[in-house]
């Protein structure tokens, strides 16, 4: 009889262990870099911590949106719905696309209801990247997009933007980034993490690049309603740009509808039937429950949505003096509900200095590194929390910095 070992050895190509069944593609993605502080947090005992790492409003769901949730779970309303989604909903995501931002989209054949704005990338990355193109992305940015494109076999190439230009993406700067491979710019403005927008002005050089090159744009606008001073311009917009814009937005930010994860994607037909394909094998439709929520939200939350706006924007004023008055450089963000300071002047890395000041200061930040090029140097601090968190975080931060120096 054959012993166990015996057999594992006999075998020919016998894997040591569960690792080896995994692909090499899914073994070579790294965790998130977030998501590593937020454990940090997580597995602390200690009450104490202010946590601005967090990319989520603090303020709950609406009422008048959680009760329409309510009230059609109370009627049965739990079935599949359209892969593309309520028409209703698509139908009302048109009209506000269409009044809010300039740029008119056909809710039967050109909008998707996704899981998120997440999904939404993901959809659009997949349908367009053969393998080995090249993908391009201004840094920093949100830390999804590179992952994303290597798992759809895509190779991310990073666009690094500045302080000093308010971290806008310059022609200059994606012209001399394109190759005879380049297909796809991956847009994201208002930025995550750096707060930074770009104007029709800003936007028109742009267009004149990608249509000269011939790229498809991705356009991840869900900070689009997050705006302070100037409304947001939506790339698609654009003279010549919308045919070639792949939008993408969703509720999570401008509703506080993180955890329904309700999102939608816009676009040309072709593209849109494409990534309809992929969502219908893959999620079939998003939730019916979260539909209904996000149709109320566009119907009758808008009030709601400009005073948390307003809230953000005092916070923003907040942090940004804030971090001034205690030595380091900010730029002012113009948009979403995130405040980027250059840490450069304490000599300290940012994952060096993000981690000191958890453990000494009981204040979490991610590190602007994890946001790719250009986020070294720097760290993310969300002020999507209180007022008075705020006030201590920065006060705290403050006695870090000073630390430092003597």
């Amino acid at each position: 009889m054959i012993k166990d070992e015996e057999l594992k050895t006999s075998l020919p190509g016998q894997r040591s262990s569960m690792a080896d069944y995994l692909s090499p593609m899914a073994r070579s993605i790294k965790p998130s870099g977030i998501r590593r502080f937020f454990d940090m947090v997580s597995e602390s005992k200690d009450g104490d911590i202010i946590t601005l790492g967090v990319g989520e409003p603090d303020f709950v769901t609406p009422w008048h949106v959680r009760e329409a949730c309510v009230y059609s779970l109370e009627r049965g309303k739990t079935q599949y719905t359209s892969n593309a989604g309520m028409p209703e909903l698509r139908e009302a995501i048109s009209g506000y696309l269409s009044d809010r931002f300039n740029v008119a989209y056909d809710p039967a054949n050109e909008i998707i209801v996704t899981v998120g704005g997440s999904e939404a990338i993901d959809l659009a990355l997949r349908v367009l990247i053969n393998p080995g193109d090249e993908i391009l992305v201004p840094e920093p940015c949100y830390i999804s997009y590179s992952p994303i494109t290597a798992l759809s076999g895509g190779i991310p190439v990073g666009i690094e933007t500045f302080a000093k230009d308010d971290f806008k993406l310059t022609a200059e700067s994606l012209q001399a980034s394109i190759t005879p491979r380049s297909k796809v710019l991956v847009l994201c403005y208002p930025s995550n993490p750096t707060g930074g927008i770009m104007t029709y002005e800003d936007w028109l050089p742009i267009a004149k690049v990608v249509e000269e090159h011939d790229l498809i744009v991705i356009s991840d606008e869900i900070y689009a309603e997050l705006t302070y001073g100037s409304n947001h311009v939506s790339f698609a917009s654009i003279p010549g740009m919308k045919d070639r814009t792949i939008l993408v937005s969703g509720f999570s930010k401008a509703f506080a509808m993180t955890g329904w994860r309700m999102g939608y994607v816009c676009g040309h037909l072709e593209l849109i039937s494409a990534m309809l394909k992929v969502h219908q094998y893959t999620v079939m439709c998003a939730p019916i429950m979260g539909q209904v929520a996000a149709l109320e939200a566009l119907t009758n939350g808008i009030d709601e949505m400009k005073k948390m706006i307003d809230s953000y924007n005092q916070r923003r004023r907040l942090v940004v003096r804030g971090f001034r008055e205690i030595g380091l450089e900010c730029h002012e963000p113009q948009g979403a509900f995130y405040a980027f300071p250059s840490i450069e002047s304490t000599g300290l890395s940012s994952e060096v200095f993000a981690e000191r000041l958890l453990k000494e200061h009981k204040v979490a930040a991610v590190p602007g590194n994890v946001f790719g090029k250009g986020g070294e140097g720097f760290i993310r601090c969300s002020y999507a929390t209180s007022v008075a968190q705020l006030t201590e975080a920065i006060e705290r931060i403050g006695k870090f910095v000073h630390s430092l120096k003597s």
